[in-house]
């Protein structure tokens, strides 16, 4: 059933090229026609207004002459030399009682197209006007406009088939790119990462598409080599307490052993298979984040009560590791509790393996412009090399390539603050300087109260 519709979708986009055609076609018959009607509207209008004239000239000219009351024949002789030359033109005139008094030669000979009905005066000796009846002979326009209407209607026929055939030629030719650039992405696929869209020869209007194209790829080609490295990391760190448990039982297994040493042996297995339960937990954790799952979010009067929890609860782990911790500001906002928890703690137990002994760790709270919380620990330690910190946040990435705390950690813990930060429409950060680096994330406050009370130390400067 799903089959015609992708098959109509590719015949509607296989003829661009000829539905251009057509349209172009069209516009060219409109404007073609448009232009041959206006010329031709034109034209008769300007002989309309000619033949208007002419009537005109001539009827001013006969009164003139017919006012001057000379004899009938000297009459007559003037209105035939008024007439000459103008074959089109004919003058009758009547009497009072409807007898001829003067008739042109082509009188009898012309059918006119166009008659003016006017009075004279009065011939002499007589006080009665004259009728007269000037006709004007419109065959030969009217044979002028049926000529131009056909040299208008064959001109503007060729030029339409001229400009439908340049038309679609043009725009086959306009396409080429289009084709070259379908070429190219046939190359493409998972056995090429590194290859890209050449636009250097792309018209000026494809280069964005072009670039933009290609940025997608090496996103593409981003994401494929990270999942390739998650894959590596994941057996990674299953492999390790797996082979633990593996060569454990094995040696359980080859030799008999009293009840206290099968229960250490329990024991130390029992606590791979805890991080194991772990891993898994947080990778289905990540799992939901990154399926579009939204933090629910609560009022919290005072979001430095809650980071004082997470510090009671990695007070033993402080202790152990020579290290003092207090928090810093306070704000109002609305989260989630216990996704907030977790983040602190993850930021927390990060910063406390690789503070240097004896330091103070401060948790930060401030607002920021735009009503959004930042959240950071801040800790005295090594530096975090550049290179590494757009991708501390990645699953199980870790900048010492040797792995030394692998056994503590497994390399969830920022990549769980950052699904945490984008649940609640924020963004993680990093920021590293020599001897501190502060890592947090910055969420909305999500609350019409601006009650935040400034921070009693604010951040030092990284720099």
């Amino acid at each position: 059933m799903s089959q015609p519709q992708p098959q109509a979708a590719r015949s509607r986009g296989a003829d661009l090229g000829l539905r251009l055609s057509r349209w172009l076609a069209l516009l060219s018959i409109l404007g073609l026609g448009l232009l041959c009607s206006g010329i031709y509207l034109a034209l008769a209008l300007t002989l309309n207004q000619r033949q208007t004239q002419t009537l005109d000239q001539k009827q001013q000219a006969v009164q003139q002459l017919l006012a001057e009351r000379r004899p009938a024949s000297q009459r007559d002789e003037q209105l035939r030399d008024l007439l000459a030359g103008h074959n089109e033109l004919s003058l009758r005139l009547h009497d009072k009682q409807g007898v001829l008094q003067f008739s042109s030669k082509l009188a009898t000979q012309a059918e006119p197209g166009k008659t003016r009905h006017f009075q004279t005066a009065s011939p002499a000796g007589d006080s009665a006007p004259l009728q007269a009846r000037l006709s004007l002979d419109t065959r030969a326009d009217a044979a002028l406009l049926r000529r131009m209407a056909q040299i208008l209607a064959l001109s503007a026929l060729a030029g339409v088939l001229l400009i439908s055939a340049g038309a679609f030629v043009l725009v086959r030719r306009g396409l080429a790119p289009l084709r070259l650039l379908g070429a190219q992405m046939q190359q493409l696929g998972g056995h090429a990462l590194e290859r890209r869209l050449d636009g250097s020869g792309q018209p000026r209007e494809l280069q964005p598409l072009v670039a933009q194209f290609n940025a997608l790829l090496d996103r593409l080609a981003a994401s494929y080599r990270q999942m390739e490295a998650f894959n590596a990391d994941v057996a990674h760190e299953l492999n390790t307490p797996l082979a633990t448990l593996i060569s454990s039982c094995e040696l359980a297994l080859r030799r008999r052993r009293q009840d206290p040493e099968l229960q250490d042996l329990l024991g130390s297995n029992l606590e791979e298979l805890h991080r194991l339960a772990g891993i898994v937990a947080d990778m289905l954790f990540l799992s939901h984040a990154d399926r579009g799952r939204a933090a629910r979010r609560e009022p919290l009067a005072s979001v430095a009560a809650l980071a004082q929890e997470v510090l009671d609860f990695h007070e033993a782990a402080l202790l152990e590791a020579g290290l003092q911790a207090q928090v810093c500001g306070d704000a109002s906002a609305a989260l989630d509790p216990g996704l907030l928890r977790r983040a602190l703690s993850n930021l927390l137990g990060n910063a406390t393996r690789y503070a240097y002994r004896g330091s103070v760790l401060q948790l930060l709270i401030q607002t920021e412009p735009g009503d959004l919380l930042r959240l950071a620990v801040l800790n005295e330690g090594p530096q975090i090399e550049a290179v590494h910190l757009p991708r501390l946040f990645d699953r199980f990435y870790r900048a010492d390539p040797a792995r030394s705390q692998a056994d503590r950690n497994h390399g969830l813990g920022l990549a769980i603050v950052a699904a945490i930060a984008r649940m609640h429409g924020g963004q993680p950060f990093a920021q590293s300087a020599p001897g501190r680096s502060c890592i947090g994330l910055l969420l909305p406050r999500m609350t019409q109260t601006s009650s935040a009370r400034p921070a009693s130390d604010p951040s030092p400067s990284l720099q």
